[in-house]
């Protein structure tokens, strides 16, 4: 939700930035000599047109970002660029020139107000003193004692910002943690109320998603936000089934083949249910495509390899495993190293091949929550996505 709505204020931010910079520029060049100081009109030199040139070029690397599912780095990528980009410029334009400098534009201002927008520190420190750096870098290196005015505007100006920045962490952190609390007291009920239906998977949905979180984790690239709504989607991926007649669900012998097609039902179910639900909106397809396999002879969909996104892949195996791990109404639990041997002779066939070797390296702490697992109390949130 949070990393949903920087998107949105990324592309405004960089939408109001091209509109201001090139709006001052145009009235600071060319409206105000012409009609107001009554001097000769124009850009401080030739290298100004690269200036917007970086700018224009940033538009596609930015696009390019976006496509890959970058996001995160757009707004690194720009304003890191803009700034080594201004002051190389302004270096070039009035070194050893004797000109009086010029140079600077209030969007730079806009920039640090709109800092506290963006929720990240780490982001609002790296700007404010980049900005900050540029101007005292340009002030040595051009011997201009007048850009101190400039530079304590900068510090008063950032000072100011971060204040807002760190009260506006403050709510979106008491506002997150109200949210998660509600979510996760729902989450609850929905699981208890699927465990009563069916006390044979008490405890399945948890474990799963405990190990399904251990080897996302082991792969690197959810953020902490997107491994709370994936360990949200991995505790529901079997809701669906509340939709099972408990003579299909609590049979002890061999389903019929109609029976299984019934079955089969629940991940679409489950999915069609949830699919408004904030929070694990982007997880969705744990809950709709778990069952799915690499060689396409899954369900609900038959889709193949990639095809099937990555968090229902992880999930699968980690589904797989407590499945083949606990008793179930008809069979007893097999040992975990038998679990392992047919999640490894499953590579490529019914999980994906990158994935199995993952697994390799996460099952030592699979084994581990396993035999510590408290099988007869009630489970509680993980501490890792708290």
């Amino acid at each position: 939700m949070i990393s949903h709505e920087e998107k949105r204020t990324v592309k405004w931010i960089l939408l109001f930035f091209y509109i201001i910079l090139m709006g001052y520029d145009l009235f600071f060049y060319y409206l105000l000599p012409v009609f107001i100081s009554h001097k000769k009109s124009g850009l401080p030199s030739n290298f100004w047109i690269i200036n917007y040139l970086v700018l224009a070029l940033l538009i596609p690397v930015m696009m390019y970002l976006s496509k890959v599912k970058k996001e995160s780095w757009i707004k690194y990528v720009f304003f890191i660029s803009y700034l080594v980009t201004a002051f190389s410029v302004d270096v070039i334009s009035y070194y050893h020139k004797g000109e009086e400098y010029t140079s600077g534009n209030v969007v730079e201002v806009f920039l640090i107000f709109t800092l506290p927008l963006f929720l990240n520190t780490r982001f609002f420190w790296i700007v404010s003193a980049g900005v900050v750096i540029k101007y005292i870098l340009t002030s040595i290196v051009l011997q201009n004692s007048f850009l101190i005015l400039p530079i304590i505007l900068f510090v008063i100006l950032s000072i100011m910002s971060f204040f807002l920045l760190v009260r506006f962490q403050g709510y979106v952190r008491a506002i997150s943690t109200s949210y998660d609390n509600q979510l996760q007291g729902i989450v609850k009920g929905v699981i208890a109320t699927l465990e009563l239906k069916d006390p044979y998977t008490r405890g399945h949905s948890e474990r799963v998603a405990s190990y399904a979180l251990m080897l996302a984790q082991e792969i690197g690239r959810l953020s902490k936000e997107d491994q709370k709504s994936f360990y949200y989607s991995c505790l529901l991926h079997d809701i669906g089934k509340v939709h099972i007649p408990d003579s299909i669900l609590m049979k002890p012998g061999k389903l019929t083949k109609e029976e299984f097609e019934i079955i089969k039902s629940h991940p679409g179910v489950g999915a069609e249910a949830v699919k408004n639900v904030e929070g694990i909106r982007n997880s969705i397809s744990v809950i709709r495509s778990h069952h799915e396999r690499w060689d396409g002879k899954g369900y609900p969909d038959q889709l193949i390899g990639e095809e099937i996104p990555l968090l229902a892949r992880i999930a699968s195996v980690a589904d797989a495993f407590d499945a083949m791990t606990s008793s179930r109404s008809y069979r007893a639990a097999m040992p975990v190293e038998e679990a392992y041997q047919r999640i490894i002779e499953g590579k490529g066939s019914q999980f994906d091949p990158i994935l199995v070797e993952e697994f390799k390296q996460v099952f030592p702490a699979w084994v581990k929550f396993h035999e510590k697992y408290p099988w007869t109390e009630k489970w509680e949130m993980l501490k890792e996505v708290e």
